[in-house]
């Protein structure tokens, strides 16, 4: 049906995207395709993905390098890991907030192994921004404080070495582990005496993998899948 000139003069306009929406909305765009086609990626892909002109991407960047950096840098940004991190709630069982975190850990690894993979090593994350994770799950784990073997943030940076060698494709293939896996390694060794249920009746209810835990969904709440994720803790 057509409309009369009045209707279309009450019809509300889209308002225009500001300068920074619009890039923010190209390097979204960019970025799946950057993980398939590396570098390698053309202007005219990104066009067609974004919904745009080819013209409005250099308007926008001044040259495709310029739009890949940009999409590298907001793929490897660390704050949103951070913000998984701090949203685990200090008040689950023991062993949800482990697998908790080598589940976001290992996500996190894996993600920076991905695009590495195909536009090479990017600049590593400096020593503060290592830490602040460290700091992060060490008060995390501080309520534990006096069950475990090391301090807190030194069972932070053994999680980070375990989840960081469980990402690592060459060790791993044929021989993944699952988050189960890397839980009960970091919760009782390869010789350690098993946690008995009965002095810590919070475990007695966990879901294992034989009870159908997927470590593919979130272990902070079980049901959502974690968002990806971006620069190496």
């Amino acid at each position: 049906m057509d409309l009369t000139d009045d209707e279309l003069k009450r019809t509300p306009r889209a308002q225009p995207l500001s300068v920074e929406d619009r890039r923010a909305m190209i390097v979204d765009a960019v970025i799946p395709l950057l993980v398939e086609h590396g570098r390698g990626v053309t202007s005219k892909q990104i066009a067609e993905a974004a919904g745009i002109a080819e013209g409005t991407i250099f308007r926008a960047f001044g040259d495709k390098e310029t739009l890949v950096q940009a999409a590298i840098e907001k793929y490897l940004d660390p704050e949103p890991l951070r913000d998984a991190l701090r949203a685990i709630d200090p008040a689950l069982p023991f062993e949800h907030k482990i697998r908790a975190v080598l589940y976001l850990l290992r996500e996190r690894f894996e993600s920076v192994m991905r695009i590495m993979a195909v536009v090479g090593p990017q600049r590593p994350p400096v020593p503060q921004e290592r830490g602040q994770f460290v700091a992060i799950i060490g008060r995390l784990l501080e309520p534990e404080a006096d069950r475990l073997n090391w301090p807190p943030e030194r069972v932070a940076h053994l999680l980070r070495l375990i989840s960081f060698s469980s990402a690592f494709p060459a060790l791993n293939e044929g021989i993944e582990f699952s988050i189960d896996d890397l839980a009960r390694f970091a919760m009782v060794g390869i010789a350690g005496e098993p946690l008995d249920v009965a002095d810590f009746p919070d475990l007695a209810d966990l879901p294992t993998a034989d009870s159908g835990y997927a470590p593919e969904t979130d272990p902070t709440t079980r049901t959502a899948p974690v968002t990806q994720p971006a620069s190496a803790p």
